[in-house]
């Protein structure tokens, strides 16, 4: 209503209505908010909190049937996102939001992990050197996880492409959500079953989702379990920039769950091709090994025929000839057959020069076919 001087006026229901009906009007009906959460209470059933940042804050309420479905409750001090609407109350010209849904923020889900590291890493369990080594080839593997889903389907057709010989025991898990006592227990199942099964390893696995959908995975009960795990733990937990406490306790952490069945699982197509490597070289060895022995074989036969009596008899035969044949090309009677003369003195020596031979001097002469009784005329000595 309007008053004579062009002024509204209002009664108090009136302004509280008009306030009301201008909210209405002018504000989304849903919005996102990024708050951090002060003293939140619950009042029979309802959780009233305060929403604040630094400059502001703001009065905000869960009902008590919404808070029975949100997966997660939020506590003091949490970095929050909500999802909310405006309600306020005309009687009172209260405001609030009312929330209809929430999640950790960013930041509460990382202070929550450095907390956690914080608790884990004195005792060792984030240490590299007690991670174990993966198995060779395992033969059985129990999978949790979300059941169905993409990942699971994407680890069911790695596993067949690459080693289908292991079997895999997939486990149902759930991956969002306050879930982590839900997730805890199947493990336990897991691990107590472990032995019956011919377990070797677990992968525990989620696919995509923001880093703060894997918040349950910084869970330092769950870590620790994850950590006295009697057989090796591989994590393929969101995105490859992702990392949990579940993946630093773990014995491997892989970047995806496609990953982790990857790291655990040998390629068939590999090994075949190295098996056909290492029969081919092992095809070469035993060839050249072969030609050696075959070589050495020849050696041993051409030295046992060398050491024959008869081969013996032989050669000595021959060196015997070669003697012979040396002793004939030095004799004299050699020379005298080629032609040459054997001269003698008086006193039957051999004679090989002129000195002391003079004229008058008797000489014999020794030819192939007979001998000459000679006297010397004249001597001529070569100067």
């Amino acid at each position: 209503m309007s008053s004579e001087s062009g002024i509204p006026r209002y009664s108090v229901a009136e302004l509280n209505q008009a306030i009301g009906s201008l909210l209405e009007r002018g504000f989304a009906p849903r919005f996102l908010l990024e708050a951090t959460v002060s003293r939140p209470q619950l009042k029979k059933g309802h959780l009233w909190l305060t929403l604040v940042d630094e400059q502001a804050s703001i009065s905000a309420v869960v009902w008590a049937s919404q808070r029975e479905r949100l997966s997660y409750q939020p506590s003091e001090g949490d970095g929050v996102i909500v999802v909310g609407k405006l309600n306020f109350w005309a009687a009172r010209a209260n405001l609030c939001v009312q929330v209809l849904d929430v999640r950790p923020a960013l930041s509460a889900v990382l202070r929550q992990f450095e907390r956690v590291c914080g608790l884990l890493e004195p005792e060792g369990l984030l240490a590299a050197e007690r991670k174990r080594p993966l198995p060779a080839m395992p033969k059985a593997v129990a999978l949790l996880t979300s059941v169905p889903s993409s990942a699971l389907a994407d680890m069911l057709r790695t596993a067949r492409e690459r080693w289908p010989e292991t079997r895999l025991h997939v486990v149902p898990i759930p991956v969002q959500g306050p879930v982590v006592a839900q997730i805890r227990s199947r493990l336990e199942e897991v691990i107590a079953a472990a032995s019956t099964l011919g377990l070797e390893a677990i992968v525990l696995a989620r696919g995509g989702g923001s880093r703060e959908d894997l918040a349950v995975f910084d869970d330092e009960q769950l870590a620790r379990d994850l950590a006295a795990c009697p057989i090796p733990v591989v994590t393929g937990l969101g995105h490859e920039d992702d990392t949990t406490v579940a993946d630093l306790v773990a014995d491997y952490r892989a970047a995806t769950p496609t990953a982790a069945i990857v790291a655990l699982l040998p390629d068939r197509a590999t090994l075949r091709m190295g098996l056909q490597q290492k029969r081919s070289m092992l095809r070469q060895v035993l060839h050249h090994r072969l030609q050696q022995e075959r070589g050495q074989q020849e050696h041993r036969r051409q030295r046992l025929l060398q050491l024959h009596p008869q081969a013996l008899l032989d050669r000595q035969r021959e060196r015997l000839r070669h003697r012979l044949e040396l002793l004939k090309a030095l004799s004299p009677q050699h020379m005298l057959e080629r032609g040459y003369a054997l001269v003698r003195g008086n006193d039957g020596r051999v004679l090989r020069s002129t000195n002391n031979l003079n004229p008058g001097d008797a000489i014999h002469l020794e030819l192939v076919d007979g001998k000459i009784d000679a006297v010397v005329e004249q001597v001529q000595q070569q100067r």
